[in-house]
């Protein structure tokens, strides 16, 4: 890569010019507090998704450039239109029983009522994004092939662990049972079908790209055709279960769907952008525990919606900042390590 592609100017400006075109809206549609609200919302995604966009950028350098071109434009779509609006408005419906006009009737005349069923789909959210973002940090260190260790203490021990076949999906069915026996009895049946479809579409994509990857051409450097279609859908899955959470959070702001599309909206493009630029500048290789921070980022945050479960609500302040945190301490750490073998050099 050169030095003009890696340019942060390069790579953000479509992200900046957008997101003042869409403050701009906002502030004619709401004025100041508007503009305030959907500033919020940009800043509440990028700090959800910050992490995503690390592991975006690992799968995302292993896939050929149509795929990649076509992650940052249909995948915006997807992640905008799809994810953001879309997906909610299903999950209304499934949980509702209204039809798919009325719920879209609900969400733009009447966002507080839209609002209410959205979070009383919370268990079913949190159930299967809690597992799915769980299964993919234990898969990642519960891997006997790992030789980098950050925490090592625990991580080396994690690896060992990966030695034993099955062992990651019998953690996660066992996790899937304890909630099924300790949450609400309202929510039993939704929380186990959820936990349960979020570790068998894990596997499942898993095994998906794991299955073409073998039978592409040895000689193809990057993955193409099917193989790169199941890593796209794995980034796709993946960003819907970052930002389901964060549809939701939103409604604690604010219940204007304009403003909540439109916010969320222009923090996935940031996102996206994010991952062009760590992809570009190489800083999975110049920071070797950046990978490690992400996952320890994502496992947490797993974890937390697996918590909202039993009624325990973190601000979002602090959900948003926990994948910052965990990150920044990895890079420090990287740059700590890599002076530290410089002088033993």
């Amino acid at each position: 890569m050169t030095a003009t592609t890696t340019h942060p100017l390069r790579i953000f400006w479509v992200s900046g010019l957008i997101t003042v075109a869409l403050g701009v809206l906002m502030l004619a549609h709401g004025g100041i507090m508007g503009l305030w609200l959907f500033t919020i919302l940009v800043v509440l995604e990028v700090t959800f998704s910050f992490d995503n966009a690390v592991i975006n950028s690992r799968v995302l350098v292993r896939m050929s450039p149509f795929w990649q071109k076509l992650f940052l434009t249909v995948g915006i779509f997807i992640a905008v239109f799809v994810v953001r609006f879309l997906l909610p408005i299903f999950i209304v419906m499934l949980t509702s029983g209204h039809g798919f006009m009325e719920v879209v009737h609900l969400a733009l005349n009447d966002p507080e009522a839209y609002g209410d069923t959205l979070h009383h789909a919370a268990p079913t959210i949190d159930a299967f994004g809690g597992t799915f973002l769980m299964m993919i940090g234990i898969s990642y260190f519960m891997d006997r092939k790992k030789d980098i260790h950050w925490l090592s203490r625990i991580e080396k021990h994690l690896a060992r662990a990966g030695g034993y076949q099955n062992l990651t999906v019998f953690v996660m069915l066992a996790a899937a049972m304890i909630l099924y026996f300790t949450v609400d009895d309202a929510h039993k049946v939704t929380v186990l079908v959820a936990s349960i479809v979020g570790t068998l579409l894990h596997i499942g994509l898993d095994l998906f790209g794991s299955f073409f990857e073998k039978r592409q051409k040895s000689s193809a450097t990057k993955l193409v055709g099917m193989a790169a279609f199941g890593s796209f859908m794995y980034l796709e899955v993946l960003d819907a279960s970052f930002s389901l959470d964060g549809v939701i959070g939103a409604f604690a702001i604010t219940n204007e769907i304009v403003l909540i599309i439109a916010g969320l909206g222009a923090g996935a493009i940031w996102v996206r952008s994010l991952t062009v630029y760590l992809m570009r500048s190489g800083a999975l290789g110049k920071y070797r525990y950046l990978e490690h921070g992400a996952h320890w980022a994502i496992l947490a945050l797993g974890i937390v919606m697996l918590v909202k479960l039993y009624h325990v609500e973190p601000p979002e302040w602090f959900t948003g900042s926990l994948g910052l945190i965990v990150i920044s301490v990895a890079i420090i750490s990287s740059v700590l390590e890599s002076r530290r073998k410089r002088i033993t050099a």
